[in-house]
């Protein structure tokens, strides 16, 4: 022994859990597919009792439903849920980015601006019709947002908000919507709010960011091929907290729209 700490290898469960996980929230695993035990067990290299404590414990991060005697299926997708979703994203995200933005120093700063910087690189990318693959653009988004509010001080705050995160995640994936020039430039906005440490203007930087994204979906009828709530007015599509100017401005810059995550495509927006 060299004195070096011995990696986290995990466990078969814990790696099977890891990539349904990532299955579902990338649409791998699609809105309301019947979760088979058996060719999961092949898929997996898990054990049928493992796989359904997994698809349990995923059941109780709304992933997955329990079907009784029935088994286990994807979670279904709705407007109205990614509405809920994307409210309460919003009030995690907009506290611990108000919390951070009072508490980060220059290391945090750093982390923001090289953050911003691999992600704005990638949207260029996408504005130029480039082909991107959509886990590591999510990947950066995911790295932005995270370094936002990393200075916040509350791990539960972080895990809470993480978790939520992915459940809309899943719905940008599988709606595949990419907003453009407007969706870069809200995020520009985040960025200049943190480097001013003005948290009023981050948190209606990201009202609009969030709320224009489930406006584009609703308008689109991205969920419909999936069952999903039947198109309704405007007026009705984003989280309360959604200013005017989210309302007035949403969708502006849509543009493709392509097919199941994973493949080398213009990436979903958020």
């Amino acid at each position: 022994m060299d004195g070096s700490p011995i990696p986290d290898v995990p466990t078969i469960g814990e790696a099977a859990y890891r990539r349904i996980r990532a299955d579902i929230v990338f649409g791998r695993l699609a809105p309301g597919q019947k979760l088979g035990l058996d060719r999961m067990r092949e898929t997996y290299g898990a054990s049928i009792s493992t796989l359904r404590e997994l698809l349990s414990r995923l059941a109780s991060e709304s992933l997955v439903v329990a079907e009784g005697q029935k088994g286990f299926e994807v979670a279904p997708v709705s407007e109205g849920d990614f509405e809920e979703v994307t409210s309460l994203r919003l009030l995690l995200e907009a506290h611990a980015m108000e919390q951070s933005f009072a508490a980060g120093g220059l290391d945090w700063e750093g982390g923001v601006v090289a953050a911003h910087h691999k992600l704005a690189a990638l949207e260029r990318r996408l504005l130029a019709r480039e082909e991107v693959d959509v886990e590591t653009w999510k990947r950066y988004d995911w790295e932005f947002h995270r370094a936002l509010i990393a200075a916040c001080g509350s791990r539960l705050l972080l895990q809470t908000h993480a978790a939520i995160y992915d459940r809309y995640l899943r719905y940008q994936i599988v709606a595949v919507v990419f907003r453009g020039e407007a969706a870069a430039e809200e995020h520009r906005r985040l960025l200049d709010s943190a480097l001013a440490r003005d948290s009023a203007t981050g948190r209606q930087a990201l009202a609009e960011h969030l709320g224009n994204c489930v406006r584009h979906v609703v308008e689109t009828g991205a969920l419909a091929r999936f069952g999903g709530e039947a198109r309704r007015t405007p007026a009705d599509a984003a989280p309360q907290a959604r200013s005017r100017s989210a309302r007035e401005g949403a969708g502006k810059k849509a543009a493709a729209r392509s097919g199941a995550a994973g493949r080398q495509v213009p990436a979903a927006s958020g």
